[in-house]
């Protein structure tokens, strides 16, 4: 039998090594491995530092197993002596075969796997088992940072056939710790309640603090007393210290007790500011940007945001890593601070090219021609942000981020990565559909923002529903020059009828042509300019005294029947009675031929074109129709839209927009009447689009009409009493003004994948529409009649309507879908409200 010399044997997970009956060297004649599963025999081999012929010793084999263990695969090594032969023998380690989690909420999976796998243990490769009680510290170590102190983790490994093993991470989470009492000690020009005001971690929560925490978290105290030390730095005590912190835990690790150690010392003034360095010959402008002033109190964040303020500076003229650093000089005595502003430029970088990705449709000269950065010019951050607003503001991408990469061995040359996400910029759509406002459609087209990529606007869509038929075709080249002048025109058709809009009796047909042009006069401003024909035909259901008269003769003669209820049923407003009075010849049809021209003025801060999150915009329009036609009026109205972001991430905005609009005649007729703004042309309120939980059309004033007493006789005519009734038919008016106030909120349940394609807001909606012409001393209203025109006058503004809800915008393949919730808080007699409305096309 040979006789076995145990050489070294290594123990288990390589905690220590024991040398047994270490002998002299000896020549390796052969090696012979043992163990081997997984790993293969030449694997083994060419990891094993030691070869036949070697001459090997004791600490040449200790060296050898530490070797093979740095390898990761096995979890034990024995090395022996049979003669001359090396005798190695290895444990592998098992392979993991799954992971499974159990109990844990506060860790998702993806950051458990990602902590697994950083630690080098995943799913196919050879367990450390070395590894695991670190990680159960680790992970046990992060529950006691969220203040979850009597949290437990553990590992459990299962053998499986063929070396391998299921590896299961069970958590025990428990609760919270909760602050029983936070203590501020040292304070003594600050109260304490102020400075604890200032944190995030509360001791005490009130409701309606969403932003407090009462649950004790490690990084959040972290953060906490740096917010206490930025509060005093702010205001002059810039010697402030912290000196310690205790933190200590009640028996039953459910509460703990704070308390932070500080000295305050003396509030310093700026005794002066100086500006050195390279100043690139604008000295001047520097020293003008700098907020601080002499004699004024220290404060820290100021002089962040002046060192900001100088480096954005120096970014317009090609100088993108400039070093602004600020050294105070502090005078202990005087309790004066002298801030010295040291300015390193470096050197100025150009632009060697501009790159576009994601624009998987839009073409790179869509995108291109909206730079305002240049290839080949110095670097100017202004130019930069600029470019990038404007990619966002086309409505195309759903955002567009910019990237300033180095050119690789060149220090004074960038390249300019443009990122951009394509987003619907329209709809083509087929089918049937249903609307709130409209009833049933159909309807088929196009409409593209950016038609094929090339950014220009197409629209051919044809539809009908409840109260109208319509077909356009328009098309616009918003860069017909390569300066940005616009180009577009439109051809449309439309048949109208008003009653089933809930609007006074008419029909309206429409034929129309329309050439529009536009140019910018900077970043923000721009001026448009249109000119269009149309032809319009309008007829009304007439059912007069003669036509009453004949019907009677038709009808044998009973004045009290079909013919009496049908004439009632047909009266006509007394306002579209005094349109058709001054405009008609046969009292029923009418046919108008304008020529109009439209100016508008728009002014656009916006970082969006889709739902913008900051900025404001705001809108001019004019339209009057040229002299000697038979209509003569004109239209101006007025839009405002401002945007406030109310968190970093803009998840949270407010949002305030409104309206005015105003329209009447000029000139007078052929019978030296006034001209008066045509009633087709009237403005309404109500709908999603200006006073949602009210009905379309709805706000505003209601045809009047006069009351008939039924005629003595057979032949006789009905007989006008002298009194008028109100109606609930909206006639419109002449004046609008709206307003709406909105908070927009994260959409509850929406993964961050699609957020920015929906929107969620609470709204306050308000308005009013009026008639400035309107007297209602010229009706008197009977006994038992409906006055509501007395009781509103539609001649006051202050006839206002309010209503609040919720709404939900989704910019979805089709196009915009917008859903409203909304209750009327301030409505008249008369209106017509909804809860729920829906609407496909336009967002608000």
């Amino acid at each position: 039998m040979a006789v076995k010399n145990a050489l070294v044997l290594s123990c288990l997970l390589g905690a220590s090594l024991a040398v047994h009956a270490a002998p002299a060297s000896f020549t390796v004649q052969d090696i012979q491995v043992e163990g081997l599963q997984r790993v293969t025999l030449g694997a083994a081999l060419l990891n094993l530092p030691i070869r036949v012929g070697d001459q090997v010793d004791s600490l040449a084999l200790a060296a050898a197993i530490k070797k093979l263990y740095a390898t990761g695969n096995f979890e034990d090594v024995r090395l022996y002596r049979d003669g001359r032969v090396l005798m190695v023998e290895v444990k592998e380690r098992p392979t993991i075969a799954s992971i499974e989690f159990s109990g844990n909420k506060d860790i998702k999976e993806e950051q458990l796997n990602q902590t697994l796998e950083s630690s080098g243990i995943r799913v196919g490769e050879p367990l450390d088992r070395t590894m695991l009680s670190s990680l159960e510290k680790g992970l046990e170590d992060f529950y006691y940072g969220v203040g979850k102190y009597s949290a437990k983790v553990k590992a459990i490994v299962t053998p499986l056939p063929r070396n391998r093993v299921d590896l299961k991470l069970t958590f025990v989470e428990g609760q919270a710790a909760k602050i029983q009492q936070i203590n501020i000690v040292g304070n003594q020009v600050f109260p304490e309640d102020k400075l604890i005001a200032q944190l995030s971690l509360r001791d005490e929560v009130p409701w309606w603090n969403f932003t407090a925490d009462q649950r004790y978290q490690k990084q959040k105290l972290a953060g906490d007393i740096e917010t206490l030390r930025s509060y005093y730095m702010d205001r002059g005590y810039i010697r402030f210290q912290q000196d310690s912190t205790q933190v200590s835990m009640t028996p039953d690790k459910k509460g703990v007790y704070v308390t932070l150690n500080i000295k305050e010392g003396a509030q310093y003034k700026v005794s002066g500011v100086q500006l050195k360095g390279d100043l690139i010959d604008r000295g001047g402008e520097m020293k003008g940007l700098i907020p601080i002033e002499a004699g004024s109190v220290y404060s820290a964040s100021q002089v962040t945001h002046t060192e900001e303020v100088l480096s954005k500076f120096l970014g317009r003229y090609g100088y993108a890593y400039p070093k602004v650093a600020t050294f105070p000089q502090i005078n202990d005595e005087t309790k004066e601070v002298e801030l010295i502003v040291n300015v390193e430029p470096g050197p100025r970088v150009y632009v060697r090219n501009i790159n576009f990705t994601g624009n998987a449709t839009t073409q790179d000269a869509v995108l291109r021609r909206e730079m305002r950065q240049m290839e080949g010019t110095w670097l100017s951050s202004d130019n930069v942000e600029q470019s990038k607003t404007r990619l966002n503001r086309l409505g195309y991408f759903e955002s567009a981020e910019v990237e300033t990469k180095r050119v690789p061995g060149s220090d004074d040359q960038v390249d300019l990565d443009f990122k951009v996400k394509e987003q619907p910029a329209g709809s083509i759509n087929a089918g049937i559909g249903y609307g709130t406002e409209s009833g049933l459609s159909l309807q088929a087209g196009l409409t593209q923002d950016n038609f094929l990529g090339t950014g220009k606007r197409v629209g051919i869509n044809a539809s009908t529903n409840d109260y109208s038929k319509s077909v356009d075709l328009s098309y616009t080249d918003p860069y017909f020059t390569v300066d940005g002048v616009s180009l577009g025109g439109r051809v449309y058709y439309n048949q109208f009828r008003a009653k089933d809009a809930d609007i006074v009796d008419y029909e309206n047909e429409t034929v129309g042509f329309r050439l529009s042009s536009g140019f910018p006069v900077n970043e923000e401003n721009r001026l448009d300019f249109s000119t269009g024909v149309e032809s319009t035909k309008l007829s009304r259901p007439s059912f007069n005294e003669a036509n009453y008269q004949q019907c009677v003769k038709d009808n044998n003669g009973d004045p009290n029947g079909w013919c009496w209820n049908e004439f009632n049923n047909n009266r006509q407003s007394v306002q579209m009675d005094q349109f058709w009075d001054q405009y008609s010849t046969d009292g029923q049809n009418l046919d108008f031929l304008t020529v109009d021209l439209t100016a508008g003025w728009t002014r656009s801060t916006l970082n969006k074109g889709m739902f913008p999150t900051a900025g404001d915009r705001q809108r001019f329009n004019a339209k009057v129709t040229v002299p000697g036609m038979d209509l003569q009026y004109y239209k101006l109205s007025f839009d405002d839209a401002h945007y406030f972001p109310i968190d970093a991430d803009h998840k949270w905005v407010m949002i305030g927009k409104a309206r005015v609009s105003y329209g009447d005649g000029y000139g007078s007729t052929g019978q030296d009447k006034d001209q008066m703004l045509p009633f087709f042309e009237h403005y309404y309120a109500g709908g999603f689009d200006t006073i949602r939980g009210f009905k379309s059309n709805s706000v505003g004033p209601k045809a009047i009409y006069k009351t008939y007493n039924k005629p003595a006789n057979a032949g006789g005519s009905p007989i006008f009493t002298g009194n008028y009734e109100g109606s609930n038919t909206s006639v419109g008016g002449n004046a609008l003004a709206v307003a709406s106030f909105e908070l927009v909120f994260p959409t509850p349940f929406v993964s961050e994948t699609y957020a920015p394609q929906i929107r969620s807001t609470a709204f306050i909606d308000m308005g009013s529409v009026w008639d400035t012409d309107f007297d209602n001393s010229l009706y008197p209203c009977g006994a038992g009649l409906d006055c509501n025109y007395a009781t509103q006058d539609y001649s006051d503004p202050a006839n206002v309507r309010v209503s609040a809800g919720v709404s939900l915008q989704w910019l979805s393949p089709m196009g915009p879908l917008v859903f409203s919730l909304a209750r009327p808080i301030k409505k008249y007699e008369g209106d017509r409200t909804e809860v729920f409305s829906f609407n496909i096309g336009r967002t608000f």
